[in-house]
């Protein structure tokens, strides 16, 4: 059996991209750096993937998102906003939209920034399976438990992106 470098480097979990691909389904990928998050929706034909949209937390910037905060764009705000502007573009391409969750190599834990931002592409209107017991709650999506500019700013934020 030929080792894949992949796998050998920790990138692909080979079993659960089978799975994926299989669904048929397009994927919903997630996927954070550092700094920022990243979201796409991939559609795959015979094992090769095709980015159809993506959009990540910098794009926040230019809707509203003040320059001084930018440390805080992986936030679980920044994610559900992140989110809803990924759902949002998604069905400018297409008029229905479904999808399959992709997380990669993270780690799955419940009412966490990727959840939030899943509930964010969900808010959008794509439709993805998922229970709602996995979401955060309204209060940590809307960063109550954050800086006070943050709730002000994303109630201006989602109006700017609801409203494209």
């Amino acid at each position: 059996m030929v080792e894949k470098r992949r796998r050998r480097e920790g990138k692909t979990d080979y079993h659960a991209r089978i799975i994926l691909l299989r669904s048929g389904k397009p994927r919903i990928v997630f996927r954070k750096t550092n700094r920022y998050v990243l979201g796409q929706y991939v559609k795959s034909k015979e094992a090769k993937d095709e980015v159809v949209v993506g959009a990540d937390s910098k794009m926040l910037l230019g809707k509203g998102w003040p320059e001084k905060l930018s440390g805080s764009l992986k936030s679980a705000p920044a994610c559900y906003l992140t989110g809803l502007l990924l759902g949002k573009m998604i069905l400018k391409q297409e008029k229905k939209a479904e999808g399959i969750f992709d997380l990669g190599l993270l780690r799955n834990s419940p009412k966490s920034r990727m959840y939030a931002f899943l509930k964010g592409v969900r808010d959008a209107g794509v439709e993805i399976k998922v229970d709602e017991k996995m979401f955060p709650d309204e209060d940590r999506i809307k960063g109550v438990h954050l800086k006070n500019d943050i709730p002000k700013l994303f109630n201006k934020i989602q109006k700017s992106i609801e409203e494209e």
